[in-house]
């Protein structure tokens, strides 16, 4: 087809009629043709998304427990939150930080409010958070705590995962997110997850901040012991060290609470939030935090092109609302209480451990357990996950789903498992 063929073709037809006149595999050629290897997709494409279900072009339907990591706790297309961006497309989508915007005033508000925080910075994507919570800290320890110019250090615990810059992979424990991609910046220590005394043994006259995940969701939903929150905020306030949340995956009522830390007292003086913040429909994302660290930014400290564009804004304030109004982190815990006992009562031999805190679950399954065969069982019976490390496979289904649905997950978890056992026997 000539260039200008394929354009006009793109003009007249329409994004979507094309899209929808792929099949599975044509879209699986173009997508490894045209686009760098740096994911290794499920072997199925979703055609069309409805709340907790997927569909492939061919119709088939799949529980998605993936939930975009996080990212679709209102189920896909919620339809409140898709007329609120409808109806901002008929108003304004995009300006600069150069001016003033009444969606970012209002989103500000909401989100200040939502998380009880004083101040806040938006941004686009989870891994744009935690760059800027480092970059606060990092100024909060020069300006404010004293420590000698680039000197500051941040305590991050191994296992970790808060995106993919080069400084976030820089302080990974993972091997393959580093290798080939230095050098690093400096400034991190790395010490266990889980443990306090750890802590405390790094922490020196320079450290500015704690970054941590209440859960660490990519290293196999691992919950640290009862109190460690709670104590590493005691340690943060005697040692005038901040405490940095890292809530991108269990914020927004993903554990059962609108924030992980709220299972505890241990409240942040800066918070990373992203994925459900934008509804399921954009990248949104934000620092929350103290006003007495936020304001450590001054005019061209740092900032983004699309970070508290109008309708982000929109869709962001609409997402808060809706998941107060609906009380997604109530339903969050009820149905990841059922989710978890359903999974524990098939007592399969297949499985080691199932974990969590409410929809935010991990399926730990036996060592010897062929995982890929697995995967496709899980696809085979309608679901959608994935696995993490240490053969633990995720469970992030939306917030929106109803006790049926959870049942079903269940029942077809079971089917999944009984169907990899076959395989094991037969080979």
């Amino acid at each position: 087809m000539e260039d200008q063929d394929y354009w006009r073709r793109i003009r007249e037809d329409g994004v979507q009629s094309l899209a929808a006149s792929l099949t599975a595999r044509q879209t699986e050629e173009l997508v490894n043709r045209w686009c760098t290897h740096n994911y290794h997709p499920l072997p199925v494409t979703i055609a069309r998304a409805e709340g907790a279900w997927c569909f492939d072009p061919d119709g088939r339907a799949y529980i998605d427990c993936i939930g975009a990591y996080s990212a679709v706790a209102h189920g896909h297309l919620s339809p409140f939150l898709v007329e609120t961006a409808r109806r901002q497309l008929d108003v304004c989508a995009l300006t600069s930080r150069a001016v003033y915007s009444p969606e970012l005033a209002l989103f500000l508000e909401g989100l200040c409010r939502f998380t009880e925080c004083d101040m806040a910075c938006p941004m686009n994507t989870g891994a744009e958070a935690v760059e800027t919570a480092i970059k606060l800290a990092r100024k909060w320890a020069y300006t404010r705590k004293g420590v000698p110019d680039d000197q500051a250090q941040i305590i991050v615990s191994n296992g970790n995962f808060h995106g993919r810059t080069t400084t976030i992979v820089g302080f990974s424990s993972e091997p393959a997110y580093k290798r080939h991609f230095g050098p690093f910046t400096p400034g991190f220590v790395s010490v266990s997850f889980g443990e306090i005394e750890a802590i405390e043994a790094a922490i020196t006259p320079n450290t500015a901040a704690i970054l941590l995940e209440p859960i660490q969701a990519e290293a196999g939903i691992l919950i640290p012991p009862a109190g460690y929150m709670a104590a590493v905020r005691k340690l943060c306030t005697e040692r005038n060290v901040l405490l940095i949340w890292d809530e991108i995956q269990t914020g927004f009522g993903r554990t059962g609470k609108d924030f992980a830390w709220r299972h505890e007292d241990a409240r942040p003086d800066l918070i990373c939030l992203g994925k459900a913040l934008g509804g399921g429909l954009l990248p949104v994302s934000a620092v929350a935090g103290k006003r007495n660290v936020m304001e450590v930014f001054q005019p061209g400290d740092h900032g983004s092109t699309f970070g508290g564009n109008p309708l982000a804004c929109a869709v962001g304030l609409a997402a808060l609302a809706e998941m107060r109004v609906l009380g997604l982190p109530e339903r969050s815990y009820i149905l990841g209480e059922r989710l978890k006992n359903g999974l524990v009562a098939l007592e399969h031999p297949s499985v080691l451990e199932v974990r969590g805190r409410g929809l935010l679950v991990g399926l730990e399954v036996v060592e010897g357990t062929e995982t890929t065969v697995l995967t496709q069982a899980f696809l085979d019976t309608g679901i959608l996950t994935k696995e993490t490390r240490n053969r633990t496979f995720r469970f992030a289904p939306p917030l929106t789903i109803d006790k049926a649905l959870v049942d079903e997950i269940v029942q077809r978890v079971r089917l999944a498992l009984d169907a990899a056992d076959v395989h094991r026997t037969r080979v």
